[in-house]
């Protein structure tokens, strides 16, 4: 089984490259999932699957983890640089973000935005900007 901080590296190398079965491979079944880009969250492989599908329909983001600090909660909180451009190449956003992830059994269950005070609230920032 691959350690965490090596599952973190291959969730986001997956999502980098758009390929949505290597990622998803990395999560349990019911993986919650916040929906940066639209606001909320969605529960499970396929409802994260579509998500990502419209996502990346309308922006080019690109997350490369900066570092992992683990949490006596035993959730891990990854400091990321987000780049976020619209499909023309624009520049949306460009700056560091922490995702909080809960890792059980060697798979992802949940991450989290660390800054979402309302997790029903509508897009973060760097997706705001429509294109």
């Amino acid at each position: 089984m691959a350690d965490t901080s090596t599952i973190i590296a291959q969730a986001y190398a997956a999502f980098n490259r758009r390929d949505i079965d290597a990622a998803l491979a990395l999560m349990t079944h019911d993986v919650s999932w916040p929906r940066a880009s639209e606001g909320g969250k969605v529960i499970g492989k396929e409802a994260i699957r579509a998500y990502w599908t419209r996502q990346w329909s309308e922006f080019d983001p690109h997350v490369d983890p900066l570092d992992l600090s683990p949490q006596e909660s035993g959730r891990i909180h990854v400091r990321v640089h987000q780049l976020v451009k619209n499909l023309q190449g624009d520049l949306l956003a460009d700056g560091v973000v922490v995702h909080v992830f809960t890792i059980a059994e060697g798979l992802i269950v949940a991450m989290d935005l660390e800054d979402e005070a309302d997790p029903n609230a509508g897009p973060s920032a760097a997706f705001a900007h429509r294109s």
